[in-house]
């Protein structure tokens, strides 16, 4: 069965850490080009579209070969806003366009190590399992919440009680811990019906999707940019390929 399928890149302009992080360049190109030309060289997608708030993002997007079909609004785009608001907006309005999809992905374009054959990988993992209502990537973390604490007032305790032969968790080896796996912004993809019917990214049965090496790398703060650099000199981090001329 043929279904129908849109790549949503979001590339709100209010970003406070990075100012214009998503449109800063990395490499030749803007951050945001890296996920625009991974998800159309994927093959996957029927619609790669560009959820932003700014004129300029927008036109930077389409020249990458994003859609941009309408903005969102500023109540829509802040630094607080979650993400079901402005997916639960743009499927709406795409859908009384007479746009409707089945499947959807959110491709962050703060990950820009997430290449074509990541998303072709991911979609494999979501699209022959019938039983899921998405897949989310995640990687194994470096910090347990085993040895995370709650602080009220002066005094502290653990976040997560449990023990091991006695032996609380906070005072365990990292090794002698269950493994704990945290998402990452490298992708997700479900089913439209989730967000449109339930009002749900991940709707209620999520398939893990692990991570290699830098393709969940996240740029949050100055320092992850300047990292994403390090990684790119010393041919780390392989960036998507683009052939087109940098956007000027």
């Amino acid at each position: 069965m043929k279904f129908s399928t849109v790549a949503f890149v979001p590339a709100r302009s209010g970003s406070k850490r990075i100012p214009h992080k998503n449109i800063k360049n990395l490499g030749e190109h803007p951050m945001l080009a890296y996920s625009i030309v991974s998800a159309i060289e994927s093959g996957i997608f029927d619609t790669v579209i560009c959820a932003t708030d700014d004129e300029k993002y927008a036109e930077i997007a389409q020249y990458y070969g994003a859609e941009v079909p309408f903005l969102r609004s500023k109540e829509i785009a802040g630094d607080k806003s979650p993400d079901i608001e402005w997916l639960h907006w743009i499927l709406n309005t795409l859908k009384d366009a007479g746009r409707s999809y089945d499947i959807f992905s959110i491709l962050r374009p703060t990950n820009p190590f997430r290449k074509a054959s990541t998303i072709r990988r991911a979609w494999d993992h979501f699209i022959n399992d019938p039983q899921i209502d998405s897949i989310r990537a995640v990687e194994k973390c470096k910090q347990h919440p085993g040895k995370m604490w709650k602080i009220g007032g002066d005094r502290m305790s653990p976040l997560l009680p449990f023990e091991i032969d006695g032996t609380p968790w906070h005072s365990s080896q990292y090794a002698n811990l269950p493994e704990v796996y945290i998402q990452n912004a490298s992708l997700e993809i479900s089913w439209v019906k989730n967000v449109l019917e339930k009002k749900l990214i991940a709707g209620n049965i999520v398939k893990p999707f692990i991570s290699k090496g830098l393709e969940g790398f996240d740029v949050n703060e100055p320092e992850d940019f300047d990292l994403s650099e390090l990684y790119i000199a010393n041919k780390t981090g392989i960036l998507q390929e683009i052939k087109l001329k940098p956007f000027k």
